[in-house]
């Protein structure tokens, strides 16, 4: 019962913190405050809970076991996370990305490259990843090839799809101004379009990083060498070490999170002239 009334006492006192919180000036401390409160209320809830109602660590270990796991096993966590982030995930992300953004050119400088290719990536864009990453795992090999190639495949369309309606968001009016002034199509892509397209540019590269972390570990399931984090995430399981489990999703978490970040603030200093970056401040 004491357990229970830590998880009690400590949802109370997260609630009480947030709402004082709240009526504070939306300063940068107060912004970051919030969710940290937040997070650190239901980490405590959670252990109170699972050790106040003694629930089994095969299914749900508590964030003081998992934290004491993360700590043994850093050797084993980083070589997972440099065999999936680095090498699998960052390699397909900057090679699907950067493919993605070519092809827009040259979609938008061709109107026929447009209308063909679009309905095909969108069809791509809808299949499955549980059913393209054993065949991607078999044509690139168990190594970290085949998990960026999902990668690729993953991130390609979205990054596409929001860099082509990025470049049409100008309007005629501007485009005609920019031939007043006798200016080239490279120069109008470069002073023009190009700027009016990034915040449409970086919103694909901000869906492309979760993107990329997902398809790096679910191709991992279907081959990998003895290293990675879907490779250790599938065998714990089968191994019930669900310690070592959660010890690589926040692994994962921590990535991500700090690559969405990393995207957003590179966002925030490029399009600094976007109302909704000057909404922020």
């Amino acid at each position: 019962m004491g357990w229970l009334a830590f998880a009690l006492m400590s949802w109370g006192l997260g609630w009480g913190l947030n709402v004082l919180l709240s009526r504070q000036p939306a300063t940068t401390l107060v912004r970051l405050l919030m969710p940290i409160v937040f997070g650190l209320t239901l980490i405590a809830i959670w252990e109170g809970v699972v050790r106040g109602l003694d629930i089994s660590a095969v299914l749900l270990p508590a964030p003081s076991a998992i934290a004491v796991r993360f700590v043994a096993s850093t050797s084993i966590l980083w070589e997972d996370f440099v065999q999936t982030v680095i090498k699998g995930a960052l390699s397909g992300y900057v090679i699907g990305c950067g493919t993605a953004f070519l092809t827009a050119l040259l979609i938008d400088r061709f109107a026929f490259l447009r209308r063909g290719l679009l309905p095909v990536g969108n069809f791509v864009a809808a299949l499955p990843i549980i059913g393209m990453a054993p065949i991607l795992v078999m044509w690139f090999g168990f190594d970290w090839q085949s998990k960026a190639a999902v990668v690729v495949v993953m991130v390609f369309f979205p990054m596409l799809v929001n860099t082509v309606q990025g470049l049409q968001a100008s309007d005629q009016m501007q485009r005609d101004l920019m031939q007043t002034y006798a200016a080239s199509p490279m120069t109008s892509l470069i002073k023009l379009r190009l700027p009016m397209a990034m915040p449409f540019i970086f919103n694909g590269l901000k869906i492309a990083t979760t993107l990329a972390l997902i398809g790096a570990i679910v191709a991992e399931f279907f081959g990998s060498p003895i290293k990675g984090m879907g490779f250790r995430i599938s065998t714990s399981v089968g191994q019930l070490a669900l310690d070592l489990v959660w010890a690589e999703i926040v692994v994962a978490a921590l990535a991500g999170s700090a690559a969405y970040g990393g995207v957003a603030l590179i966002e925030r200093t490029v399009t600094f002239w976007h109302p909704s970056q000057r909404a922020r401040q």
